[in-house]
């Protein structure tokens, strides 16, 4: 780990200015900096950079962050691995600071897995040129056409036929039996003894983002049926499957330098590409394309081209990625190679620019490759027309830009000779449906967060009434309680150490400069009056790294600077968001409050507080409503009198708002 004083040299020696200029091109525009944005194409430049504040944020695309979080995001790279770009371009010396036990083993645990997994990629190497080794697998590989410097590249080996080879190799080694079975490497029979997971098969290395190697694909040379096809390492604390790439480590610049991705079936599929000079591919790990894995494509374009096998099973599997990349806001392609070709076999037997030429003039667009690969009858069946125009509007439906929606729709209007309307409809039906499958799906997890809560007090009320009367027209968007949660914080983040100086005729006036509350203490105190605490895990983690800097008596700044700079990139992120976002009020608001910050304050923070009780009240009201429904009889008196308590409750918090005047 990094001393802290380490940390702090480096984060009070980076100018944001300084860093991002490394990146991108700046020009200055009063006091700040701004530039077309590197994380998304535009034209008119929405970025922009403080230095005053030690801040960037991207108007257009949201991403906001620190110098630290910056060289996170562009680069791809850990808090740590940012920490240490910087220590060198600033020439600090970059040290670790000693681990608690459990750190220690939990690190080792890691790291012995991965060193485990990095000796087998050599044994299964150096197999290569054992007797077994060349005689089948290099033959394997020759006639496969793969090169020397492929075979190097990406680690290829061979996996002898003997059952303990690589077991009696790294036990001699000294690896322990733990980390052979734990990596997925050995297997243990019921006497005790170990045995090769992988064996008499070509042997593909599975490497992370940052190039360790972490699990692999062994393929047989055997046509016998009986044996499968593939053998690949199990999940395990280093490899998780749907969350890895094929050949990412390699491709990764030259998927963000050539701003596209080809993503492939197979792992021979990417080497013979590669090897053939189209270095941005890559391929799922042994399983369905995963959202995880299309995440992991975003972090380097937003563009896929899918090349998948022309057969049944790879063109199912083309249309279920389609779906994945359009709702994850990607933008597709498909290519389908010729009848009896795949990646592999087209790249073997065409040079480099026919292959090039070959994808140019064969990629399509997801709306002509579902037409083109349905059953030619279905143009003419007015069933099966209208079957697959709803399938096209469905896959429409899951893309999240209103824009690019609209231009496919006009596309298949076209193609189909219909209305655009009726597309349209059926497309926000669909688009409803997906969402209230999203809104069942949060309201699950929902559930299980509320049923965390505490019990309700069977003798008082669930808010207090301790709040000032008044409107909060400024603060109605607060409609989830997730929305209520981001104003409080929002409030902590920009005035956390702002004193409220309430009006002598305020209940929470207090005569003592002393005893004025800060913005963050008010807020603290009233949730802890309730025992309320963040539903969102996000804002949650924000609200605690807050207030653990606010109580070691750091500066509002001080504490700003830190939760940028944080290792943790969502409350980076939320940090930077909150800091720049001004708070939006209109100018009848303003004035009510008398155009000042002080009283704006001592008026708005009670009303968020207000409403953050009544979207949690709601929320508590609506899951005892809907238990109602399925309780047994003898539940039921007790449910309805939580339910008055409830109603009677948010009821006094509603005059408080003016939202309700009947009391």
């Amino acid at each position: 780990m990094i001393p802290q004083k380490t940390v702090d040299l480096i984060l009070d020696t980076a100018r944001i200015e300084d860093v991002v200029s490394d990146f991108v091109s700046l020009k200055r525009r009063g006091a700040n900096f701004v530039a077309c944005c590197p994380f998304h194409n535009e034209k008119t430049p929405s970025f922009y950079v403080s230095p005053s504040k030690g801040i960037f944020k991207c108007f257009g695309c949201g991403k906001a962050g620190s110098a630290v979080s910056f060289v996170m995001e562009h680069e791809h790279v850990s808090y740590v691995e940012a920490l240490r770009y910087l220590a060198q371009k600033y020439h600090i010396e970059f040290v670790e600071k000693e681990e608690t036990a459990e750190e220690i083993a939990a690190r080792q645990r890691s790291e012995s897995l991965l060193l485990v997994s990095e000796f087998a990629q050599k044994f299964f190497v150096e197999s290569l040129d054992t007797p077994e080794g060349r005689s089948l697998a290099r033959a394997y590989y020759r006639r496969r056409g793969l090169e020397d410097q492929t075979l190097a590249e990406f680690g290829l080996g061979w996996a002898p036929a003997d059952r303990r080879a690589f077991t009696k190799a790294a036990l001699a080694a000294g690896y322990k039996e733990e980390y052979l079975v734990d990596s997925g490497l050995c297997v243990r029979y019921d006497d005790g003894s170990l045995a090769d997971r992988f064996h008499e098969r070509v042997m593909f290395p599975i490497h992370s983002l940052s190039g360790r190697v972490i699990a692999f694909s062994g393929r047989t040379l055997r046509s016998d049926d009986t044996v499968a096809k593939y053998v690949n390492s199990p999940e395990t604390d280093i490899y998780i499957k749907s969350r890895n790439l094929y050949g990412i480590w390699l491709a990764k610049s030259e998927i963000a330098k050539a701003g596209c991705c080809y993503l492939l079936e197979g792992n021979v599929d990417v080497v013979t590409m590669h090897q053939l000079g189209i270095r941005n591919v890559v391929a799922s790990c042994g399983t369905s394309l995963t959202v995880e894995q299309v995440r992991m494509i975003r972090k380097f374009t937003e563009n896929v081209t899918v090349m998948y096998d022309g057969d049944a099973a790879g063109i199912h599997a083309a249309l279920r990625a389609i779906e994945l990349i359009l709702a994850e806001g990607l933008n597709v392609k498909l290519v389908l190679f010729p009848d009896g070709d795949d990646p592999d076999s087209f790249c073997r037997k065409h040079t480099l620019e026919e292959v090039r030429a070959f994808i140019a003039s064969s990629e399509q667009d997801f709306l002509d490759y579902m037409i083109d690969r349905s059953d030619p009858g279905a143009l003419r069946d007015p069933i099966r027309r209208a079957n697959l125009i709803n399938n096209i509007a469905d896959t429409v439906a899951r893309i999240p830009d209103a824009v690019k929606r609209s231009v496919f729709v006009e596309a298949a209007a076209a193609k189909f000779a219909m209305d655009p309307k009726i597309l349209f409809q059926r497309i926000t039906g669909t688009r409803e449906k997906l969402r209230a499958a999203q809104r069942q799906e949060e309201e699950r997890a929902r559930r299980r967060q509320a049923a965390e809560l505490p019990p309700l007090p069977e003798d008082e009320p669930y808010y207090r009434e301790t709040r000032p009367d008044g409107a909060l027209e400024s603060l109605e968007e607060n409609k989830t309680v997730g929305q209520a949660e981001r104003e409080l914080l929002r409030f902590i983040l920009t005035h956390g150490r702002d004193i409220l100086d309430f009006d002598t005729d305020s209940e929470f006036y207090s005569g003592s400069e002393a005893e004025k509350p800060t913005v963050a203490e008010f807020i603290r105190a009233s949730l802890e009056a309730d025992g309320s605490q963040f539903y969102n895990s996000i804002y949650r983690n924000a609200y605690d790294a807050y207030f653990a800097l606010y109580d070691r008596g750091e500066s509002q700044d001080d504490i700003i600077r830190n939760l940028l700079n944080s290792g943790d990139r969502r409350t980076a992120s939320l940090a930077a968001q909150l800091a720049i976002e001004k708070y939006e009020i209109t100018v009848e608001n303003f004035a009510r409050a008398m155009t000042t910050t002080s009283s704006w304050l001592v008026q708005y923070v009670p009303k968020a507080i207000l409403s953050y009780a009544d979207r949690k009240l709601e929320d508590r009201l609506q899951l005892l409503r809907e238990s109602l429904k399925e309780a047994a009889p003898e539940e039921e008196a007790k449910i309805m009198a939580a339910i008055v308590r409830l109603q009677n409750a948010q009821r006094n918090v509603r005059v408080k708002l003016g939202r309700d005047r009947t009391k």
